[in-house]
């Protein structure tokens, strides 16, 4: 009477080959890493249109802004620069376009924050697709939000009277480059928003970075009206070069140094944040 050995299978024969979960993001191709940030990025406008009133801020602040730098302080700052009113519109609302993904990219901090406590993330933890692509896709979604912003800015300063000192490719330019800024700046409020118990504790971390660089800037007025040790700091305040930079797209003047600072800023900030964000997402408990 013979016996037959039973040897168990190798890992990887067929039949008995466990299903294989991709979460390593190495594992996932460009196309499929796409095809998730798509998908995620249809998720969140989807909360949007569920949520209309999240648009408000887009809507109305740059409304506001403009209605409010421009006709209290217009009268004395053009006159700093040597003009009127009008002439301070002019130097405005190239500052606001830079100041735009500043605030907008709060809204990205505090809806990671947000999700996080919802349990949202947490479920997109446990899917196979890549990390970064949770992240960039709400990256993508502000973007979109930034730039119904600007459209509107832009509009309410054409309306009352701005003029384009170049062309439309210099208008583009400067929305380009405020854009990858703004991009940049993202990662550093979704780190905000996944080292912060709350949502209200990442707006309040958020105001305390947003208010020194707003108005420790040029966007609102000239740095040559400023006290010396607070033009020190405007020098080297990244919106400062970002507001410079688009003020010499949109009016004329030099911008190389300005643009090649900012497109320096934009790379390091998302060479050290993105893994950073990366990290404390797969990391957060």
């Amino acid at each position: 009477m013979s016996t037959t050995t039973l040897t168990p299978a190798p890992a990887g024969t067929a039949g008995t080959t466990p299903p294989k979960v991709r979460n390593e993001e190495g594992r996932i191709g460009l196309r499929a890493n796409l095809r998730h940030i798509g998908a995620l990025a249809r998720r969140n406008l989807l909360q949007i249109k569920k949520d209309p009133e999240s648009m408000f801020d887009v809507l109305l602040m740059p409304i506001i802004f403009t209605l409010l730098f421009v006709y209290v302080f217009g009268g004395s700052v053009g006159g700093s620069l040597g003009g009127n009113r009008q002439d301070y519109l002019n130097y405005l609302v190239p500052g606001l376009m830079a100041m735009m993904g500043m605030n907008i990219a709060m809204a990205v901090g505090t809806g990671v924050n947000d999700d996080f406590r919802k349990g949202v993330m947490d479920r997109f933890r446990t899917m196979p697709i890549a990390r970064s692509s949770v992240l960039i896709a709400k990256i993508v979604v502000e973007l979109g939000r930034m730039m119904v912003a600007i459209a509107i800015l832009l509009a309410m300063g054409f309306a009352l009277g701005m003029t384009l000192g170049t062309s439309v490719l210099g208008l583009l330019a400067a929305v380009a480059l405020s854009a990858v800024f703004g991009a940049a700046i993202m990662w550093i409020f979704i780190v905000l928003g996944l080292a912060m118990k709350t949502a209200q504790a990442v707006q309040g971390m958020g105001m305390l970075v947003l208010m020194p660089l707003q108005f420790g800037s040029s966007i609102f007025a000239p740095p040559k009206t400023m006290p010396g040790w607070l033009q020190t700091f405007t020098d080297y305040n990244p919106l400062s070069n970002l507001a410079d930079a688009v003020r010499g797209l949109m009016m004329g003047g030099p911008v190389a140094n300005s643009v090649w600072v900012t497109l320096a800023w934009a790379a390091g900030i998302t060479l050290v944040m993105a893994p950073l964000a990366v990290s404390k997402f797969r990391k957060k408990a």
